[in-house]
């Protein structure tokens, strides 16, 4: 990929099992002047303060992980003040970072937002990146292509002497990471994509923050985004027509959607839709037969994110019962995957993650347009 593709075609997530390797559990003779920079809403990391450095914690960062994994962070003109036991950490990480390797097109648009784009020194499959100033960068040289994210090109990573590198995984076994972290390079495992809300995932812009000395930038910014999804959402509640929606598409004859508990259906559900699956459990997918799902959608107002098909012709070619729906037959069927970057990157799933307000939005223009007759769609576009 970059991880997003497959992954979110089909929103499928996959439990592996736990890691059950030891954990780096915080020493007991910190200061008891700690103070933890508790989040609003995401889960899987946590800030302790410890005045002289901080400890960022990992918590979760793959489903049904069970290991946590703990980072001293130390500024630059603390070196040579302060003496911490490597045995007690997963890795001690000088701040603020100078050069950076990310691995997940949903870590660009944090470094974009927080204007230290210019610290990205590689990436894998740089092709699915969309963001323009981070493809000036690659094709200026200024970020160099490490191959795959599953099979990571360790000997082009290691000539560009990152001070970090933030990884993603879906079981922690990369062997590729192993290597890194074996020549001294610290590697943390971002888990913002495990999030069960919306805001939750975009709240990790603060996990970068805290990365590069700017907390009060990111804060900024998330307050922003938080402040413009809640007006979003208050604005979709003036509505009494909740269209019903159906999402998703069969994929070798299984037609995958977001669960009830999904944070795509928090999102319908705050955009003021009636999501048919709503009230269903888990917050992964369900996978269903086409008779179940045709049974309950026939006569679906809207049907959003139709897997990958960029048109109604492919959709029809995939399975021609998919035109006895409704929505087919209405042409009401609207899609993310047409709108793309220069090298075909999905911009939705660099972007959208960290953009929850914009998804909120086009998904409200989609469904009530009277309410945003001005709103030009970021992300969803009708299939043609």
């Amino acid at each position: 990929m970059n991880f997003n593709y497959k992954f979110l075609f089909f929103i499928v997530i996959i439990s592996l099992s736990s890691c059950k390797n030891d954990q780096k559990k915080l020493p007991t003779d910190f200061p008891s002047t700690a103070t933890v920079l508790k989040n609003d809403y995401a889960k899987g990391f946590e800030v302790t303060d410890f005045r002289l450095y901080k400890v960022l914690t990992i918590k979760s960062p793959w489903p049904n992980s069970e290991k946590t994994y703990n980072y001293a962070l130390i500024q630059k003109n603390m070196l040579s003040k302060i003496t911490l036991n490597a045995n007690d950490f997963d890795g001690i990480i000088t701040i603020p970072i100078e050069k950076i390797i990310v691995t997940s097109t949903t870590h660009i648009p944090s470094l974009e937002l927080l204007n230290v784009e210019k610290t990205l020194v590689g990436f894998p499959e740089t092709n699915f990146i969309s963001s323009e100033k981070i493809r000036q960068l690659i094709d200026n040289g200024n970020v160099r292509e490490l191959g795959k994210n599953e099979s990571i090109n360790t000997e082009i990573l290691l000539e560009t002497k990152p001070d970090l590198v933030v990884g993603f995984g879906i079981d922690g076994n990369n062997k590729a990471f192993e290597t890194i972290k074996n020549s001294g390079i610290p590697v943390i495992y971002n888990g913002d994509w495990v999030e069960n809300s919306p805001l939750a995932k975009a709240e990790w812009i603060k996990f970068f923050g805290i990365l590069f000395n700017k907390e009060k930038d990111a804060d900024s910014i998330f307050n922003s985004i938080e402040k413009n999804y809640l007006e979003a959402k208050s604005l979709a509640l003036n509505v009494k027509n909740k269209p019903t929606i159906l999402s998703g598409a069969m994929y070798k004859d299984i037609w995958y959607l977001p669960s009830g508990k999904s944070t795509e259906a928090q999102l319908l559900k705050d955009a003021n839709t009636n999501y048919l699956w709503k009230d269903s459990e888990g917050s992964g997918s369900l996978q269903l037969s086409f008779e179940s799902v045709f049974e309950k959608a026939k006569n679906a107002d809207i049907w959003l994110s139709p897997s990958n098909y960029s048109s109604l012709e492919a959709l029809k070619n995939a399975n021609i019962h998919n035109t006895m729906f409704k929505a087919f037959q209405n042409k009401s069927i609207y899609s993310f995957t047409n709108t793309t970057g220069k090298t075909g990157g999905i911009l939705y799933f660099e972007l959208g993650m960290t953009r929850p307000d914009l998804v909120l939005k086009d998904l409200i223009k989609i469904c009530h347009p009277e309410l945003l007759e001005d709103y030009e769609p970021s992300f969803f576009k009708p299939l043609e």
